[in-house]
């Protein structure tokens, strides 16, 4: 009796083999692309946030148009870190933050927790504050009112989830081109010379004395921790066939939309700098968000203060909604809390704006523009402990499997990663000597400080040393050879819906509890 029904069943599989369409499997490759594009455009707004516009801003005013080349070279290296990132989430299954959870022990568990919590509220800070400050440009509002009411946005804003992520992603992708279009605008009132521009972008070059500095806080504000958690995270949103054919698959299409959106990305850096670096004809000071605004109006006309401000203004919110989903990720993965989103997202936007709040009102615009430089600082201390993780993960066969960076990738992948690490100490080293050298505290206290942050130094070495040389013992990999057959065709066909989907057993895990996204029909 067992052997009838199973061999009905193998029958019942070669028709439904047989009426799979060779049109169907063979579906168009722009028709699977498109159901794959989103995340990344989330993922480049860690490089459009107020934070990068200030260093870009602050860049093109010092320097003019030679330090374009340091963002070209910047967001090609945050094109490959954030593939993979997208290839450790799509591979396994899980994101960043729940691999680190289940690999390793207690304490680094808790440890890597509260640094990644803390990550997300520095980079939180200059999304925040820059979005007040458009709000000030605007409409004239109190910074610290500003504050409070882009919090209250940002949770209205997140409410589209309970409509499917898309409807985000498509606020998002729009918020980005209405930044581009604002910064283009700008262009096309300053005209800055073409020539020089292509000249800063590919011909390298550090002259005076804050060069070297400048391009330094220019990559250090680039790749940012949390947006590596987020983006493995993200993927998890798309129903990823689990065979090796649609593994590759959905790697190379996140790759290709990465791709686009950081090249988009790149184009309004681009843009901020020379905009910048053309008004700056003398070479401005101190060029913050707030005070750029001013610049723009002395010289080009009130028009240019607006249209600046809109854009400060979709970068701001559209920075703190990415902002709000990696914390919401970072906490649920590391602790696996069973709370629902709302009380995740209003958990994680209270925690993130308290600091930009506190300082707003006490210490006004200049504090919060203060404020920005401390948490660029921070991010930058904070990035080993999300970037060594990613780059362990990756090349590990327990977690990876046969999809796990190639021996080129491998290695290229670690010089890059060191070579970001060590610009961020190097920056971050100079910078505490250079401030202990001119500091103008009694000596007495100089000293009780270096006391302190000198050992503290020694431990996060330590803590590196450690990340980099830990073995990986735990196997998260999913063997995608053992799945239905009739399964993989349907799904890299694009024709599985939501009522036939093979069992869990069977497929890399859908993450319900990050999207509901349908597949194209």
């Amino acid at each position: 009796m067992g052997s009838q029904e199973q061999q009905a069943g193998t029958t019942n599989n070669i028709d439904r083999i047989n009426a799979i369409s060779t049109d169907d499997v063979q579906k168009p490759g722009w028709r699977k692309f498109s159901s794959y594009v989103g995340p990344g455009f989330l993922v480049s707004l860690a490089y459009l946030d107020p934070g990068n516009l200030e260093t870009d801003l602050q860049a093109g005013a010092t320097h003019g148009y030679e330090l374009l080349w340091v963002i070209l070279i910047g967001l090609v290296f945050a094109l490959i870190i954030q593939s993979l990132a997208a290839n450790l989430g799509v591979t396994t299954g899980k994101h960043l933050a729940e691999l680190c959870k289940a690999e390793y022990p207690i304490f680094i568990k808790y440890c890597l927790w509260l640094l990644a919590e803390v990550a997300v509220i520095a980079a939180d800070i200059p999304e925040v504050i820059g979005t007040a400050f458009a709000l000030n440009i605007l409409f004239n509002i109190p910074v610290w009112v500003g504050v409070l009411l882009t919090g209250g946005s940002t949770l209205l804003l997140l409410g589209l989830q309970r409509y499917g992520i898309r409807k985000l992603e498509m606020l998002i992708a729009a918020l980005v081109f209405v930044m581009a279009a604002c910064f283009f605008a700008e262009m096309k009132y300053v005209k800055p010379p073409a020539s020089e521009v292509v000249k800063g972008m590919f011909i390298p070059k550090l002259s005076g004395d804050a060069a070297v500095g400048d391009a330094i806080a220019l990559i250090g504000a680039l790749v940012m921790p949390h947006n590596l958690f987020l983006h493995s995270a993200l993927v998890l949103s798309r129903k990823a066939p689990s065979s090796v054919r649609g593994i590759n698959d959905a790697c190379r299409y996140f790759l290709w939309e990465s791709g686009f959106a950081l090249f988009v990305a790149l184009l309004i850096n681009i843009a901020v700098v020379s905009v910048s670096g053309t008004v700056c004809t003398n070479r401005c000071k101190d060029l913050t968000l707030n005070s750029a605004s001013f610049l723009l109006q002395n010289v080009l006309g009130r028009s240019s203060k607006i249209i600046y401000a809109i854009a400060l203004l979709a970068s701001g919110q559209s920075s703190t909604i990415t902002g709000t989903y990696a914390g919401q990720y970072i906490m649920q993965g590391f602790l696996d809390l069973k709370m629902k989103k709302w009380t995740r997202n209003l958990m994680t936007r209270c925690i993130a704006i308290t600091p930009s709040l506190i300082v707003s009102i006490i210490g006004g615009p200049s504090g919060a523009g203060r404020l920005i430089i401390i948490a660029s600082m921070i991010l930058s201390f904070e990035l080993p402990f999300a970037l060594l993780p990613l780059l362990k993960f990756s090349s590990s066969a327990t977690k990876m499997g046969p999809q796990k960076n190639s021996i080129y990738i491998m290695i290229f992948s670690w010089i890059l990663g060191f070579g970001i690490i060590g610009i961020n100490i190097y920056y971050l080293s100079t910078g505490f000597v250079d401030w202990i050298i001119h500091s103008s505290l009694p000596k007495v206290a100089t000293v009780f400080i270096g006391i302190i942050v000198f050992p503290l130094m020694a431990i996060y070495i330590v803590a590196i040393i450690y990340l980099t040389f830990r073995k990986d013992t735990v196997v998260t990999f999913i063997d995608p050879t053992k799945n239905d057959v009739v399964a993989q065709i349907e799904m890299e066909s694009g024709i599985l819906n939501s009522n036939n989907r093979p069992p869990e057993s069977d497929q890399i895990p859908y993450r319900e509890d990050l999207a509901d996204i349908p597949l194209p029909k």
